[in-house]
């Protein structure tokens, strides 16, 4: 397995980085055939951001690939946090490739069995929702989510003519999400 140790606005040292690639090993006994790990570790320089350290990881393995980001105000707060996050991720993805081999369950139903107190309950769909696609413009469809008070709203763009979705960033700005290819 070949790990990548990057930094970005820092110097990584031996020790931080022997700490990351530790850490991030320990997902590996949950994932088959890892190809490559890359973890970076930044530090914000923006000083309105309290949480400064931040610390990326991608895990490409032979199945999906899994990604997680996390921050914290020090560096080995934050791999850990990342790798807590990794685990979860790692746990979800072995659950569910064993559930599809065995056929022990459809994830749409409720299982009648009881689960462990380790293990975790996988979401499931539990309400549909259908509307129709109004057209308007990405301003309006920011206004209409508003007023329906949601964190994103989908609705058909009126100059293009696909389905387009507008949501709240952290920021408190909005993102537009378009069909591309």
């Amino acid at each position: 397995m070949q790990v990548i140790v990057k930094g970005k606005n820092l110097e990584v040292t031996d020790a931080l980085r022997r700490y990351a690639v530790e850490k991030v090993g320990r997902v590996s006994k949950y994932l088959d055939r890892i190809i490559k790990t890359e973890i970076e570790l930044s530090v914000e320089k923006n000083p309105k951001i309290q949480d400064k350290q931040v610390v990326e990881v991608t895990i490409f393995s032979s199945g999906p690939v899994i990604r997680a980001k996390e921050s914290a105000t020090d560096m080995y707060q934050a791999i850990d946090l990342v790798c807590s996050k990794l685990e979860r991720q790692a746990r979800k993805v072995k659950r569910k490739l064993i559930d599809r081999s065995h056929h022990a369950r459809n994830p749409f139903k409720e299982s009648s069995g009881s689960l462990g107190e380790e293990e975790e309950r996988e979401p499931v769909i539990v309400k549909t929702k259908s509307f129709p696609l109004k057209p308007m413009t990405p301003e309006e469809a920011c206004l209409q989510m508003e007023l329906v008070g949601h964190d994103f709203f989908v609705f058909m763009n009126s100059e293009t003519e696909e389905t387009n979705v507008v949501y709240r960033r952290k920021d408190g700005n909005y993102g537009l999400i378009e069909p591309g290819g």
